[in-house]
């Protein structure tokens, strides 16, 4: 019980937690209150890796950490980043990172033509989404990511723990399995007809894995407590 507890000692503040959970609830109250579809839940949270890479970028100028990390995974055109120093791999992670948000966004803007090939409808996957709808929602993300990076990539130290080549690998593998279990399941809702529950479920999945995930990322490390002292009877 007391790993388990210990688990979920974080070292973020409360503050930036909670600017996390309440920008991801303005998706779910666009699906409740107004009529948000799955296209347009989909961009916002294409939006929000653009804002991830964003802050990653300034993570990796001010990490001043030493630990190692491989960076011969990432590739582009087959070729890994040469040297480990910010004026190699912060235009390297621009670069890298930029495909994979394109790709990923390219992705999402062609589901009405999926949707299209698929039904003949092109707004099956929802119509075309409010501009200043979208404009509060990735402000909101925007706001609740820079608190996180102010509180705890700052104020909390992490980027005296963490080198530039560490920090470069970060967003990937949490924006992996985040966003892929959002699409899957967006692409479900779609097939299947699913009623507006069943995307405010989606949004809610997304709302857990994200908290979940900001949460074992900054999470402190576990120091076991000492012994009880026994009872001299």
């Amino acid at each position: 019980m007391e790993r388990l507890i210990a688990w979920y000692r974080v070292g973020s503040s409360y503050g930036a937690l909670v600017a996390l959970i309440v920008a991801n609830l303005i998706p779910l109250a666009g699906v409740l209150f107004l009529g948000w579809s799955v296209w347009q839940i989909l961009i916002v949270y294409w939006l929000e890796n653009g804002i991830v890479g964003l802050y990653n970028i300034l993570k990796m100028q001010k990490a001043e950490g030493t630990g190692f990390a491989s960076t011969a995974s990432y590739r582009i055109n087959g070729r890994s980043p040469v040297g480990d120093g910010k004026a190699v791999l912060i235009p390297f992670f621009c670069l890298h990172y930029g495909i994979f948000w394109a790709v990923h966004g390219l992705f999402v803007l062609m589901l009405p033509l999926f949707g299209a090939a698929r039904t003949g409808d092109e707004s099956s996957f929802g119509t075309t989404p409010d501009p200043f709808v979208l404009i509060v929602a990735v402000v909101a993300l925007f706001t609740s990511h820079g608190l996180s990076y102010v509180f705890n990539f700052i104020g909390g130290g992490e980027f005296r723990r963490v080198s530039v080549a560490q920090q470069m690998g970060k967003p990937y593998g949490r924006l992996v399995v985040l966003h892929v279990t959002i699409i899957i399941g967006a692409i479900a809702i779609s097939i299947t007809g699913a009623a507006i529950a069943a995307l405010a479920v989606l949004v809610l999945l997304k709302i857990a894995l994200d908290v979940g995930l900001h949460l074992a990322e900054h999470r402190d490390v576990y120091v076991p407590p000492p012994p009880k002292p026994a009872r001299v009877r």
